[in-house]
């Protein structure tokens, strides 16, 4: 026999005057995704953290004058089950979601790459915001992931044409001394990894490396040493970006600063994990972008800023209070 759900249930009244507070609580009820069941009696599936969220809740409203009771209570059956579910329902916020995707692929074309990631950062949050609250997700769900997910891709070519997909390789140990004054190449219009795996190539693999700027993966000439698209000779492997793959093939991940900046190039090129100064690189090369007349330009006045982020990671590892404070 199915085991019915458990429901944390808030029972709530408010004064008539205080509007403010019941207005208060409204607003923090709806951002957890509760159901009202009737006018003051809002329900959630019952979890510990979720419990303890509405208690929290009901001590400030007791705090605000009003009077909140939290109980718990299991569904007497399955027809009552269903249409306690069915208050949870997300279908038109899903759709009110896939709907913003459609309107913004009309003008993903026209904007800037800086415009591009505020645009993709603003719909990540409206999309977490509806999974957070999505407690029975259905097909709804699955449809408004794929949109997402087609979304995120189209986007991709916006923001750097021919993004190399992850390859299933091995990556093996290579000696900095074969890759002296050699011809490196990468697709033009520098964008994180490429600028910061450039950067990590002149600073630490090849001081005397040139660099070409491809208009196409098709035209990197054969002497030269291609790095991050498709087919290049370091490029993306398995959840690693083109400068983690280049940290690894010649032992540079020992180095805790070069790490860090792995974490941050990945978090803004493919996804990972928040790092704090990921927002502020991004904005300064999407601005140097725009300003500067070609790449070896753009790369000059980035390998600054790289400079200055590595020397704030070496210092960080060395007193890691100041990374907590970061």
């Amino acid at each position: 026999m199915k085991t019915l759900i458990t429901w944390a249930v808030l029972v709530l009244t408010f004064p008539t005057e205080n509007a403010t507070a019941r207005m208060r609580a409204w607003r923090a009820l709806k951002a957890k995704g509760c159901a009202v069941l009737r006018d003051g009696i809002y329900l959630l599936p019952h979890t510990v953290e979720r419990e303890d969220m509405l208690r929290e809740l009901a001590r400030s409203i007791d705090e605000a004058g009003g009077t909140a009771h939290l109980l718990r209570a299991q569904s007497l059956d399955t027809s009552q089950e269903a249409d306690f579910r069915a208050l949870f329902d997300r279908n038109d916020d899903y759709a009110a979601f896939v709907a913003s995707l459609g309107a913004a692929r009309k003008t993903l074309g026209g904007l800037q790459p800086a415009e591009v990631t505020r645009l993709l950062r603003r719909l990540r949050k409206d999309y977490d915001a509806i999974r957070t609250i999505d407690y029975f997700r259905g097909a709804a769900s699955t449809d408004a992931e794929v949109a997402w997910e087609d979304f995120l891709a189209l986007a991709d070519t916006v923001l750097s044409p021919g993004e190399p997909q992850a390859a299933e390789l091995v990556i093996r140990p290579l000696r900095r001394d074969d890759y002296r004054a050699r011809t490196w190449a990468t697709r033009q219009r520098l964008w994180v990894d490429r600028v910061a795996s450039a950067w990590l190539i002149r600073r630490f693999i090849d001081l005397q490396a040139r660099f070409i700027w491809l208009a196409s993966p098709d035209a990197c000439p054969p002497d030269a040493i291609g790095f991050d698209f498709d087919g290049a000779a370091f490029t993306h492997v398995g959840e690693r970006v083109t400068f983690e793959v280049l940290l690894a093939s010649f032992g540079l991940d020992e180095d805790a600063a070069l790490l860090r900046l792995g974490e941050m190039v990945r978090a803004l090129d493919v996804g990972g994990a928040p790092v704090p100064e990921a927002i502020g690189f991004e904005a300064v090369l999407a601005g140097a972008r725009q300003r500067a007349s070609d790449d070896d330009q753009l790369l000059g006045e980035m390998s600054r800023v790289l400079d200055s982020i590595y020397a704030y990671f070496v210092s960080s590892a060395k007193t890691p209070s100041s990374r907590n404070r970061s």
